[in-house]
């Protein structure tokens, strides 16, 4: 059984092991492939009948080259990057990870929050820059500092990760409201369920944790930010394109919104020319909200239960019956 990682860097940058899939069969890990390159994915692909992959496309014509590939298994929660409906009509199992980052990618958020409430980056180093042992005064600060106890945190999609950064914001003293078309009880147990309209209305800081769709693509927008607060801060380490950048980057400009908190961008790696990239009280990171060490265990872990299970005939998982 030939199994092929098309690009184990991301998951695994060397402080983990590729042991588990060793066990299962004939492995070969490329740390990158080339995501533009259909000819360099099909030569690496080849004759292997299992194939991992975090970000590099498994297209219909990557399918259709490698006859032998059996099982496609995608190393993240999201899985377009696989043409699904050609490895249905192939006879291709696609799976995905789809819980093993909650607790992470809650954390993030709230991180996101915090530097924004403090900036301990800045201050940190300004104090490394000599600033604090120079000042005529006791302490200095150079932004407003913000207090979050009181205020109300709105979660737009509150499934697993959502809950989880309400029970942070509750420990924080927060209000928490969320928007979300599933209510359930244990929901229900971290915030009031509101509508859209009302939690734009409340919120002091809102948290985007819904997933990508039709009806929430762009769901951040000028129409949406105009019934906000003035000097709310958004937070997103969901989806890049719930947000209509351009708006975004407006409404920091004139001070609509105080600032944001961003892990993912609608466009990943970010281009040069968004608008984002210059705003204002603007805080980016690179989509590591996932990336801690525990996180990608589990992640390696499900992938590796996944591969068996598909393999004993008990799959699991699997984004394309």
């Amino acid at each position: 059984m030939k199994i092929v990682v098309l690009d184990g860097y991301t998951e695994n940058p060397g402080d983990l092991s590729w042991g588990s899939f060793k066990a299962l069969g004939d492995l070969t890990v490329y740390d990158r492939t080339s995501a533009a390159d259909a000819n360099e994915v099909i030569s690496r692909v080849g004759g292997a009948e299992i194939v991992l992959t975090n970000k590099t496309p498994v297209s219909k014509a990557v399918l259709d080259a490698c006859p032998a590939v059996k099982y496609v298994g995608v190393l993240a929660t999201g899985y377009n990057v696989v043409d699904i409906e050609a490895a249905k009509a192939s006879g291709v199992a696609v799976t995905n990870i789809p819980a093993y980052g909650s607790d992470a990618v809650g954390q993030f958020a709230i991180a996101l929050l915090l530097e924004i409430c403090h900036h301990i980056g800045h201050h940190s180093q300004a104090v490394a820059q000599g600033r604090w042992e120079n000042c005529p005064d006791f302490c200095f600060w150079d932004y407003p500092l913000i207090e979050l106890a009181g205020k109300t945190m709105g979660i737009i999609g509150f499934g697993r990760i959502g809950q989880t950064v309400g029970r942070i914001a509750q420990a924080l003293g927060m209000n928490v409201v969320a928007y979300d078309e599933s209510p359930n009880d244990s929901g229900r147990a971290v915030g009031d369920y509101v509508s859209l309209d009302e939690l734009l209305r409340q919120s002091d800081v809102i948290s985007l944790h819904c997933p990508l769709l039709q009806s929430t693509q762009g769901i951040i927008n000028k129409g949406s930010i105009a019934i906000m607060k003035d000097g709310v801060i958004i937070i997103n380490n969901a989806r890049g394109p719930l947000i209509v950048e351009r708006d975004l980057a407006d409404a920091l400009a004139s001070g609509k919104v105080y600032a944001a908190g961003l892990d993912v961008v609608s466009s990943e790696p970010i281009k040069a020319d968004n608008p984002l990239l210059k705003a204002k009280n603007c805080f980016i990171t690179p989509h590591i909200s996932w990336a801690p060490k525990e996180s990608r265990q589990r992640l390696m872990n499900i992938a590796a239960e996944n591969l068996r299970g598909f393999l004993n005939g008990r799959p699991q998982n699997v984004v394309n019956r």
